[in-house]
């Protein structure tokens, strides 16, 4: 696996962008370079290489299903529990990950193909569905943000 490639993978929630090179995202979405993305983990060993969980949300994290979590070191990170997306995830251990639309826009299957590198088909094709919950946590306080 090319980490500097752009991989179309159904994930937990959506049909998204998948690659460990945050510019080519950026570029294939036309974002603003400054703007982050999530990072998909493929387990929370990887998530400790990546910042340390406040002891007192260790528990939610471990846990928690289709959540990312901000972490006060401004990254936005979600451990991947879903065995599909999990099995091309541990290949790369973690990438950054975006859905598969326009800015602002709705899913479109032809434009996702068109901008990836690599595609990678699921027995259960391509759809959108509600996205990830998005808590923020801090030292003491969780807050939801979507």
């Amino acid at each position: 696996m090319n980490p500097d490639l752009v991989y179309l993978a159904q994930t937990e929630t959506t049909a998204g962008f998948l690659s460990q090179n945050a510019e080519a995202l950026a570029r294939i979405k036309n974002r603003p370079s400054g703007k982050s993305f999530l990072i998909s983990v493929d387990s929370l060993s990887t998530l400790r290489s990546f910042t340390r969980v406040p002891k007192r949300h260790k528990k939610s994290v471990r846990k928690s299903q289709k959540t990312t979590f901000a972490y006060p070191c401004g990254l936005a990170i979600r451990v991947v529990k879903d065995a599909e997306h999990l099995q091309f995830l541990q290949k790369l251990k973690w990438s950054y990950s975006t859905s598969s639309n326009p800015s602002g826009k709705g899913f479109d299957e032809v434009y996702a193909q068109e901008k990836a590198d690599v595609i990678l088909f699921i027995c259960k094709g391509f759809f959108e569905s509600k996205p990830s919950s998005i808590l923020k946590l801090g030292k003491r306080k969780m807050r939801k943000l979507r």
